[in-house]
């Protein structure tokens, strides 16, 4: 399933399970991005019938209990709703560990490019009249950053739009010029990747989006394009990722009792009076800085400079946008 179709299935999840009535298929083209076109125009309605039921279709295929009826008796074409109470999961009992990676988890997906267009959504149906639920869709905003390419390049993904953007690679001192047409965005080993057709060489590649600098440029018209039937973005992210071999030795002290992940990580530990010494092999000094930040004060890095400097820089890129977020007011 492309990208571009899963983000419209949850969006398409989010504005069923936010009202209690049934929506038209007309609403839920007003409402849900990936569904946007002129109703008037024969051939473009038709498109979006197509697209909608195959996307019903799905959703009763992957077990959510999609719901046809009529909001009154006046009422003539049916509308569509999620029953929550069949939807919702029953309680899960978790560990302390296991809740705090499924917590991470949940904060990384919330900034998967979704929660803007879910709020936006939830606006859109709350300006028809609609009865939302402002519980059902609690934790929609974003609570981690991703690059800064992100919002661009899934924008310009769903909207079949040609991107050029600056690209720099590690055995180049300069950025090289790309322009590239973007079939999505997927993440892989902790990083960020668009994978599209790169306009300069004709042929499919994956750019990491922590070495697209500067802005990201939109060039040309909507829908310049059509991506691959069914691209696994992930397998192709995969195979062009060569393993990275761990040579690097990074020591960090851990309180005690704390980051059972690294813990099943590390090389070697030694246990002393004020925590345990660590031993992390690792290959790429900055996704290593990115997995220790997730830990807090619970890991200190004690050396090599390198991971310690990248540890230093994150925290502070974190503090910058915190800032920027509550208005300069920490």
């Amino acid at each position: 399933m492309s990208r571009t179709r899963t983000e419209r299935l949850v969006n398409l999840v989010i504005c069923l399970l936010s009202t209690r009535r049934f929506l038209t298929a007309v609403q839920i083209a007003a409402t849900v991005p990936g569904y946007e076109h002129d109703p008037h125009d024969m051939r473009a309605h038709e498109a979006f019938q197509r697209k909608f039921e195959r996307d019903k279709a799905e959703l009763r295929e992957l077990g959510v209990p999609l719901e046809t009826g009529t909001a009154s008796a006046f009422d003539v074409e049916p509308g569509y709703r999620i029953a929550r109470r069949q939807y919702a999961l029953p309680e899960i009992p978790l560990e302390p560990d296991e809740a705090a990676a499924v917590g991470i988890a949940a904060r990384l997906w919330q900034h998967a490019g979704l929660a803007a267009a879910a709020s936006s959504g939830l606006a859109k149906l709350r300006a028809a009249g609609v009865d939302v639920d402002p519980q059902a869709t609690l934790g929609l905003e974003p609570m981690v950053s991703v690059d800064p390419a992100f919002a661009p390049l899934t924008a310009a993904a769903r909207d079949r739009r040609e991107v050029a953007f600056d690209y720099r690679v590690p055995d180049r001192d300069e950025p090289s010029a790309r322009r590239l047409q973007p079939w999505g965005v997927v993440c892989w080993r902790g990083r960020w990747y668009v994978v599209g057709h790169d306009l300069d060489r004709s042929a499919a590649r994956c750019f990491r989006l922590s070495r697209v600098v500067g802005a990201v440029r939109t060039v040309g018209p909507l829908g310049a394009y059509e991506p691959p039937a069914e691209v696994d973005l992930i397998s192709y992210v995969a195979r062009s990722s060569d393993p990275a071999e761990r040579t690097g030795r990074a020591r960090v002290l851990v309180a005690p009792n704390r980051a059972a992940g690294l813990r099943r990580w590390a090389a070697e530990t030694t246990s002393g009076s004020t925590g345990d010494q660590l031993v992390l092999p690792y290959a790429d000094p900055e996704a290593l800085a990115g997995q220790l930040v997730g830990y807090g004060p619970d890991v200190r890095v004690l050396d090599p400079p390198e991971v310690r400097e990248a540890v230093i820089q994150r925290l502070k890129e974190t503090v910058a946008r915190h800032d920027v977020g509550v208005g300069g007011a920490r």
